[in-house]
């Protein structure tokens, strides 16, 4: 995913299945200047990570 998809994503109103590594996240925020994304998985364990927007798929 490229970080503009990922913006309209998370300012998007609506529901958008995101998935890293194949698992379902929901990103908590985006920097645009680093293309990186904050997100925690959809099953809340607690673990947070900062990872390229890159490796983020939209399904």
């Amino acid at each position: 995913m490229n970080v503009t998809r990922a913006m309209q994503i998370f300012n998007s109103e609506k529901n958008h299945q995101v998935l890293l590594n194949g698992s379902p996240i929901w990103i908590e925020s985006l920097s645009a200047d680093r293309q990186t994304a904050i997100v925690r998985p959809l099953e809340d364990d607690g673990s947070i990570k900062e990872v390229s927007v890159t490796e983020l798929v939209e399904s």
